[in-house]
């Protein structure tokens, strides 16, 4: 990286080919997911009980495919320009981006942990209370879903119990799977190599905050009081900005895919009983306390690990807030860092929304 450029121009710089890669990225998944789009319906029929199931398989399985095939692509198409203005070192994105689902007999145990730590000391607590204190949002949850609508993807939940069961095997691991291997795995790995670690957290948690958010914008959502968008963006802009520390800190993404996995099930769990006549109060007793005292008994167990991991997050999180040395930042250069992480988390938004 040229040091005779200015902080801002560098700062800049760094953003605009981040966002030309994720152009990129975007593009080639919208091409890969014409696939299950126009093909799975002339395959299956769209009201069979496996269709929401096997679709949502599908686009899983075809974005972990398009992210490193067009990493590859936007690699070759940018190396100059990176090496020259961006990157002082710039290993394979594609293989770094694969890295991150590697589990070895020696890690998988550790992985497992903090996935669990992740499910029962974040997760649980936070859908656990929001419930609690915002009793409606069980009821516009499930009028946003929109289970029995004519093009719902999300018509399981209005099925007997059995082929619920059957579809929350396997729905809410591929939703987790998409959505950490697009924000997480992509997103937040990716522009941690674009300069300021912390601002690609914060950048993808962002996007990844506007993403709940966008189901006001939906048709079922009309009606929908805007507290409850508000407070699906908080909830998710917080636990992604957790989940992106996590990710690369340890470069493991299975403990974030397995949390928001059975998180997921949970929270569908919830719903179900919910939509067939279930009082949140029956979750609470036969499902939330005993996780919430599963949680405490770990946190207990694993306090050292969580004091420390804990300590580690806040200093990170504070050194966003400060001048980055590795750019001669000033005062004012770092206000402006901050700025264009939310406007460029805003702008992949929009882009997203356009075209994925």
């Amino acid at each position: 990286m040229r040091r005779t450029e200015t902080p801002l121009k560098i700062i800049l710089k760094q953003r605009f080919y981040y966002l030309f890669e994720v152009l990129i990225i975007f593009l080639g998944i919208f091409i890969f997911m014409l696939i299950p789009t126009f093909l799975l319906p002339f395959l299956i029929d769209f009201t069979s009980v496996i269709f929401d199931p096997l679709y949502f398989l599908v686009r899983a399985v075809i974005l972990i495919a398009a992210i490193p095939l067009f990493l590859y692509l936007a690699n070759f198409v940018m190396e100059k320009q990176r090496k020259k203005l961006i990157l002082e070192k710039d290993i394979s994105p594609s293989r770094k981006f694969l890295s991150l689902f590697n589990i070895t007999k020696k890690n998988f145990k550790f992985q497992l942990l903090y996935g669990v730590l992740l499910l029962f000391l974040i997760f649980i607590p936070l859908d656990f209370f929001t419930y609690l204190f915002s009793p409606d949002m069980l009821y516009w949850t499930s009028i946003a879903l929109e289970p029995a609508g004519e093009f719902s993807l999300n018509t399981y939940f209005n099925e007997n119990y059995y082929i619920f069961l059957f579809s929350i095997i396997i729905i809410p691991l591929m939703v987790a799977l998409y959505e950490e291997s697009l924000v997480r795995g992509f997103l937040t790995n990716r522009g941690s190599d674009y300069g300021n670690r912390m601002s690609a957290v914060i950048l993808s948690s962002f996007f990844f905050g506007l993403l709940h958010f966008e189901i006001v914008f939906l048709r079922p959502s009309l009606g929908l009081p805007i507290i409850i968008p508000i407070i699906w963006f908080l909830q998710t802009f917080f636990v992604g900005i957790i989940l992106a520390m996590v990710v690369l800190r340890k470069h493991w993404i299975f403990p974030a895919i397995f949390a928001h996995t059975l998180n997921n099930v949970i929270s569908s769990y919830s719903i179900w009983n919910y939509i067939n006549g279930q009082d949140y109060s029956f979750m609470t007793i036969f499902v939330y306390i005993p996780l919430l005292i599963i949680g405490i008994i770990l946190f207990i167990w694993q306090i050292s690990r969580v004091k420390e991991s804990l300590s580690i997050g806040f200093k990170e999180f504070k050194s966003y807030f400060k001048r980055d040395k590795s750019i001669e930042e000033r005062s004012l250069d770092t206000v402006v860092r901050i700025i264009l992480d939310f406007l460029f988390g805003l702008i992949i938004f929009m882009i997203g929304v356009i075209i994925l």
